[in-house]
């Protein structure tokens, strides 16, 4: 047989799977009718195991692990139309409702909010790009903002997620799994790196350079390139801006924002030390109360899966499905479980849309940790 005659017998199998698929798919329908009028959960995981079971064993030893993907996602899908056949009725879509109904119409200006730091700092300059009338309190760590958000002690709390050139804030994320919070609008702030010292001093008198360990990654080439430095961590760039301010010491400096040398009377020894000309740092706004303004479209969830094979694929297999841009996948270790991870996800899509609706609610209604932490816009 020639090419095309293989084609045409692979187009006659692909249209009896079509007719057997939307067979099924009826059948998965009725089946999903039935569990509702009986208060029956939509997931079984015994008559999965079943299933992918029984497939496994009929493939034979060559194709069982390809049959038990195949028949993962048909799975996958028919969980999928079961719950968009009986809507998004949960509590979630309760929640997220009456927060799209509370919340008003323009971000506010202003508020209470918690940040990391003193004045000076990258996350205050990315308040004031977001609050421009905000009511700043500075605080030491960033739990101490969850902390104060969670607390009532202030409105709004303020971190740093990620950097364009050297990733993300693991210690945020460490967190998240430990606050109850959720994100209401997240904010980009171009980030250039200055070396600061006290007056009179030249890059040839400086030994030791204090600084963010963040903002000492963003500037690694500097620091191969000038070996004798050492390098001491600080909580945050301004507070090392502060502490050779305050030192008197010719020999050490800053790296910290062009803002604390006007702060803090420092000199700039060397302009944007920083790897890349093109460095952001993204920050995302929480509250205690969920808050979705117009125009949200961004939403950030927190998941586990299982610790076993294809269970991260089948997750990614609900977006894929839907055609759902993902923004963001990372993944961090459980403590106290053995290579377990929590993941976290951001991805394209707006809460007005249906299709966004029945993924979440067919997320939240799964065996799995499921945590929604907001929709909102950048």
């Amino acid at each position: 047989m020639d090419l095309t005659t293989y084609r045409e017998r692979i187009d006659a199998i692909d249209h009896e799977i079509l007719r057997l698929f939307k067979e099924r798919m009826q059948t998965v329908a009725e089946i999903g009718r039935y569990k509702t009028e009986h208060n029956l959960p939509i997931l079984s995981q015994s008559r999965e195991r079943e299933i992918l079971q029984r497939v496994g064993n009929d493939a034979g030893e060559e194709l069982s692990s390809y049959a038990r993907i195949l028949f993962s996602t048909l799975l996958d899908l028919s969980r999928a139309y079961q719950q968009g056949l009986k809507g998004s009725d949960s509590q979630l879509a309760h929640s997220i409702s009456e927060a799209i109904d509370k919340t008003p119409k323009v971000f506010p200006r202003s508020g209470s909010i918690a940040c990391q730091g003193i004045d000076g700092a990258y996350s205050q300059l990315a308040c004031d790009k977001v609050f421009p009338q905000g009511d700043i309190t500075y605080v030491r760590s960033f739990d101490a903002v969850f902390q104060a958000v969670e607390q009532g002690l202030c409105q709004y709390g303020i971190l740093p997620i990620e950097n364009s050139s050297y990733g993300t804030v693991s210690a945020v994320y460490d967190l998240m799994r430990n606050h109850h919070f959720y994100i209401v609008r997240s904010v980009k702030l171009q980030v250039n790196h200055v070396l600061l010292s006290q007056r009179g001093s030249s890059l040839t008198d400086i030994t030791e350079v204090f600084s963010h360990d963040q903002a000492i990654g963003q500037c690694s080439a500097f620091f191969k390139q000038n070996k004798h430095i050492k390098v001491t961590l600080c909580e945050n760039t301004a507070v090392a801006a502060r502490m050779v301010a305050e030192s008197k010491r010719r020999d050490i400096a800053a790296i910290s924002s062009r803002h604390c040398a006007e702060l803090y009377g420092l000199e700039v020894l060397a302009d944007n030390v920083q790897n890349s000309d093109h460095n952001y740092t993204r920050f995302i706004v929480i509250s205690k109360q969920m808050a979705i303004y117009p125009g949200a479209d961004r939403i950030s969830i927190m998941v586990s899966v299982p610790h076993k094979p294809g269970a991260l694929y089948r997750l990614m297999a609900k977006f894929s499905v839907l055609g759902v841009n993902l923004l963001k996948l990372e993944s961090r270790p459980i403590p106290g479980r053995d290579f377990e991870f929590m993941f976290y996800l951001d991805f394209e899509g707006s809460l007005h849309n249906p299709d966004i609706a029945r993924l979440l609610a067919d997320m939240a209604a799964g065996p799995d940790l499921f945590v929604f932490l907001g929709s909102y816009s950048e």
